[in-house]
């Protein structure tokens, strides 16, 4: 069993990883174009100079990293333009920092150290992390969820929402009578969804209110209608549209949330790791008793004992 402080703010931390530092691309990009892009690039290459100094592409790679949520709210376009003119700023305030000694101070070194190993969380994540995130270890997990997937039934169903009974008989002697379902959903229903005629799309058992679920299984033939049925909505009068069994969704649409549920566990079961057998101490009482209690609440929420 892990030491629970291994687990303290450990989604926080690794959100602030993926804002710093996005290593992971999407799946449906295509790997080969990426490395080529991206091998096209030569980090020594100069960008700018600046009092004799260079801007390289590398810098603005290490400005972009840094930046991320800053360059998120900005035009693609424009996004360059903004981290050079950021790193002409830092390079005149730098030297003029060094020329007033500020980079002997104690405070500088104390803040260099902490930079410092910043820069090398966020390397030891994006290599020793992030890096055994592929496409093949996505696909091999989606795999093995599509192998258990356990098929349900589903049923697509169109149906019309009135405040009174009498009203829902009327509608179902008009629909016996040959009258058009969806027409009659557009002009008389008060669902949302009254103007698509009242189509409610595929649905499993469990996702609607018990009543409703009900009635719309127990239509044997598509293209049946039900008779009014009471909901705490109101009447519904159900039509059946198709039958089918439940499958898995395309690896397309799951795959993000597979990726980042790899990721966390990764991280955690890296950082569990990394801290095995390391000592906390917290020299204030006040701040050891925070600390210990935000343990305590993330521990109970992810079932630690």
């Amino acid at each position: 069993m892990s030491n629970p402080t291994q687990r303290l703010l450990r989604a926080a931390s690794l959100a602030a990883l993926l804002v710093a530092a996005p290593v992971l691309a999407p799946l449906a990009q295509d790997a080969t174009s990426t490395t080529t892009q991206a091998a096209e690039v030569d980090p020594s290459t100069v960008v700018a100079t600046i009092g004799g100094e260079t801007i390289t592409e590398g810098d603005l790679a290490f400005a972009a990293e840094d930046m991320a949520q800053d360059l998120a709210q900005m035009p693609a376009e424009e996004r360059r333009a903004f981290l050079v003119r950021i790193l002409i700023d830092m390079k005149v305030m730098s030297k003029a920092a060094r020329d007033a000694g500020m980079d002997q101070t104690e405070i500088f070194a104390q803040r260099r150290k902490y930079l410092e190993e910043r820069a090398l969380r966020r390397a030891y994540f994006a290599e020793a992390i992030a890096g055994s995130i592929t496409p093949e270890a996505v696909r091999a997990e989606y795999d093995a969820y599509a192998s258990q997937f356990q098929p349900a039934d589903e049923v697509r169903a169109s149906h019309i929402l009135v405040e009174t009974e009498q009203e829902a008989n009327d509608l179902k002697a008009q629909i016996d009578g040959g009258a058009d379902f969806a027409a009659l959903a557009r002009e008389h229903s008060i669902d949302p969804g009254a103007a698509n005629g009242g189509d409610l799309g595929f649905f499993g058992k469990g996702m609607m209110v018990a009543p409703f679920e009900e009635a719309a299984f127990a239509l044997a033939e598509v293209g049946a209608v039900s008779a009014p049925v009471q909901s705490q909505f109101g009447w519904h009068i159900i039509k059946l549209a198709e039958k089918r069994q439940s499958a898995p969704p395309a690896f397309e649409q799951v795959a993000p949330q597979i990726q980042n549920q790899l990721l966390m566990d990764s991280f955690t079961a890296k950082v569990d790791e990394l801290m095995s057998g390391v000592t906390i101490e917290i020299a204030d009482p006040d701040l050891k008793a925070k600390f210990d209690a935000q343990e305590a609440a993330e521990n109970a929420a992810a079932g630690v004992q």
